[in-house]
């Protein structure tokens, strides 16, 4: 068992903390914590991109349950809807986590780009989206739309990561009919599903560095037990400004991924 710490510097350590606690208040609001906890990871010495990948799920996965728990005693999400949702999407990011291993993540990331650009576009212009909740569709409509949603996303989160959970709620938002508030409810149980579908797949390769992992865990869970409660405490329209701003960082940076790979 690799703790990760073998040769890891204080200040590296530091640094890890405040980035897992970030992340943990970002992803509990409206995801995008992994353009934080990721780079940080990647500092650690000697440490692989799978290895990166596989901790920062294990620290993700302690933020987003926290999350989802303290949001599910506040906010009440439907969980008829968000349960089977959710295990769709865990059963779709093992299929991502496999198909990671096969195929770069480059292929994909200027289709990334254009979706959250879209994505933005769509909740600057219609600012009223989201406000409440006025569901799009009922019955088993509903459902086949919710799983859909699952299926995608979590295929998307085992396969690449950054941004799952602000494409969680801007789906929940635009397909469905919910509030921001309640999309990011639902994406948190959602999002604790489809990290733990990652993990099943990374744990008996041994990527995990577990030291790291239980300490980003750690500060992953502060953070992302106060970052529901903010969200709480706002409302939809708080969560709907940080919403865009972490979209457009989410942008900026896969952007410049896309041109160094492909341009310098």
């Amino acid at each position: 068992m690799v703790s990760g710490f073998e040769s890891i510097q204080l200040a590296t350590i530091v640094l890890i903390v405040v980035a897992g606690f970030s992340a943990g208040w970002v992803d509990a609001v409206v995801g995008g914590g992994g353009l934080l906890q990721l780079p940080a990871l990647l500092l650690v010495p000697g440490i692989t991109p799978v290895q990166a990948l596989a901790t920062n799920k294990m620290g993700s996965i302690f933020g987003t349950t926290t999350s989802a728990v303290t949001y599910y005693g506040r906010v009440r999400p439907d969980l008829g809807t968000a349960v089977p949702m959710a295990a769709i999407a865990l059963a779709g990011s093992f299929g991502g986590a496999l198909l990671a291993t096969r195929l770069p993540a480059e292929v994909f990331k200027p289709i990334i780009v254009v979706a959250l650009v879209a994505v933005a576009l769509f909740t600057a212009l219609k600012p009223d989206a989201g406000h409440l909740t006025e569901l799009r569709h009922d019955g088993r409509t509903h459902y086949v739309v919710a799983c859909a949603i699952g299926a995608v996303i979590g295929f998307y989160d085992g396969l690449i990561g950054p941004g799952t959970g602000s494409f969680l709620v801007i789906a929940l938002v635009s397909a469905m009919g919910y509030a921001f508030l309640e999309a990011s409810a639902k994406a948190k149980i959602v999002n604790m599903a489809t990290n733990a579908g990652a993990l099943i797949f990374f744990l008996p390769h041994g990527s995990l560095l577990w030291g790291v992992g239980l300490l980003l865990g750690a500060a992953n869970m502060a953070g992302g037990y106060l970052g529901a409660r903010t969200a709480v405490k706002q409302g939809s329209k708080f969560v709907r400004v940080v919403f865009l701003v972490v979209v457009s960082a989410l942008i900026v940076k896969l952007a410049f991924d896309v041109w160094q790979e492909n341009f310098a």
